[in-house]
């Protein structure tokens, strides 16, 4: 394949994909066009890919010459490398990535770049990318997901004989350990697992090919299509094809959602931790910020923020329920507001995640805790099952120790003896570092990113597709 220089799209005049030669009133553009070059950039790599995989199969069709393709590949994976290593600004005069991408290769190989769009709309173009771009962020964001889950693991192992007070009513109920504590949190985050995966199967189907929503008259192979870009399979009604979009960020952001609550109830759990009046972990002070007025204080400002950032990231599949429910089937432009709620999180998400795994590795955690008279009572479940094992009932067993409560004669046992899996002396560790790993290799992450090597191999698509 010939080598085409594509160092600059400056020299590139302005075009619209649905340009019929009138000018659009300079305030509806804008308007109209609101976020959209900032928020395609994501989208580019996904927008090459998806060109490759349609201009390949337009050519099994006979639709497109070798040569022509051959072109369109050399320009599109000499665009990709660039746009990759964001050394490029999608042109203000361009309305969207599409009308971009289309534009460098019709400037650079002419009536060859005029013929990408044959058998494809904006819409399910859009929706394409949309999919990958989010197949993209899941994979990652799954990663980054058992990569905290081990981190808590190790942290629950190596802190797991730390007895801590636990909770119900956030008044002091039962005892508790950091094991369990990070074991539990290091569980949540896995079932989170759950919903990504979920989310992942549902945006890794195949839209292309369903044109404006009502399908083509030309004879396009969408199955070809679907195995090029590594769909696990296609959305078969080329209406609901259309449906999914909003429907694929609302049950994305849900699966974001799910994980930044499990963030944020942690980080709560650790600013109580933290402070004075609890006393159970401390951050070093390169961690915590200082007060104005204060100068004893040392803020967990980094809990708080993640807190913040977590809360609101749970927040967003409401605003995005709020735009697309009850629009009718049929693309509709109110979609294009869901870009600048959703592509945002998954950089935040992850930023939370990190950030939380560094301060906890770097965070003191604090033995003798429950020495305190205050937490004696917290061992009365404890009493009372060493009366149920001498052959007292349950209810009187548990009469009595309320009794001695009552009376101010109750002391705590000199021994505890918990031995089931997810109690102070087994917390499941192991156990909950087995399911995490079962489930993330149940993305099969592998298919999509081999598909997409492939795209961007030249011997490969020279072989398969360019002899005829």
């Amino acid at each position: 394949m010939e080598k085409v220089n594509i160092s600059s799209s400056s020299d590139i005049q302005s075009m619209k994909l649905w340009d019929k030669g009138y000018s659009v009133h300079k305030e509806i553009e804008a308007f109209t066009i609101g976020k959209d070059l900032e928020f395609d950039v994501f989208l580019a790599p996904f927008d090459i890919l998806g060109s490759i995989a349609h201009a390949i199969m337009l050519k099994q069709k006979g639709l497109l010459t070798s040569s022509e393709l051959s072109s369109i590949v050399t320009v599109l994976h000499e665009l990709y490398h660039i746009v990759v290593q964001k050394e490029f600004t999608i042109d203000q005069s361009c309305e969207d990535i599409h009308s971009w991408v289309e534009l460098v290769l019709t400037k650079k190989i002419g009536e060859a770049g005029k013929r990408i769009h044959t058998g494809r709309s904006r819409n399910d173009q859009s929706l394409l990318d949309i999919k990958l771009f989010l197949r993209h962020q899941l994979f990652h964001l799954a990663s980054s997901v058992k990569d905290a889950v081990m981190s808590l693991l190790q942290l629950g192992e190596q802190y797991k004989d730390i007895i801590i007070p636990g909770y119900t009513h956030l008044q002091i109920a039962m005892p508790s350990s950091f094991g369990l504590w990070f074991g539990a949190y290091a569980e949540s985050l896995t079932d989170d697992l759950l919903t990504v995966q979920s989310a992942y199967r549902f945006v890794n189907r195949n839209p292309l090919g369903s044109a404006a929503g009502y399908g083509s008259s030309f004879p396009l192979d969408r199955a070809l299509t679907t195995d090029l870009l590594g769909f696990e399979g296609l959305n078969i009604s080329s209406v609901y094809a259309q449906m999914t979009r909003g429907k694929s960020e609302l049950i994305v952001s849900r699966a974001l959602s799910g994980i930044a609550q499990s963030i944020s109830k942690m980080v709560m759990d650790i600013t109580l931790y933290t402070s004075q009046n609890f006393g159970f972990m401390s951050l070093p002070q390169e961690f915590t910020t200082g007060s104005s007025i204060m100068p004893h204080k040392k803020n967990p400002d980094v809990f708080e923020l993640i807190r913040a950032k977590c809360n609101r990231i749970s927040a967003i599949h409401v605003e995005i329920s709020g735009i697309t429910t009850n629009l009718p089937s049929g693309y509709h432009r109110d979609y294009q507001i869901t870009k600048e709620i959703l592509f945002p999180a998954f950089t935040e998400l992850s930023t939370c995640m990190s950030l939380l795994t560094i301060a906890l590795q770097n965070s003191s955690y604090h033995q003798g805790i429950t020495q305190d008279k205050k937490y004696e009572l917290m061992y009365t479940v404890d009493s009372v099952n060493e009366l149920v094992q001498q052959g007292i009932s349950f209810r009187e067993a548990y009469m009595l120790i309320g009794q001695k409560v009552q009376q101010g004669e109750y002391q705590k046992p000199k021994h505890m003896n918990t031995t089931h899996i997810g109690s102070i002396n087994n917390p499941g560790l192991q156990e909950i570092q087995s399911y995490c790993i079962a489930e993330y290799n149940k993305f099969n992450f592998e298919k999509a990113e081999s598909a997409e090597k492939q795209l961007l191999d030249k011997r490969f698509i020279q072989t398969q597709y360019l002899v005829d």
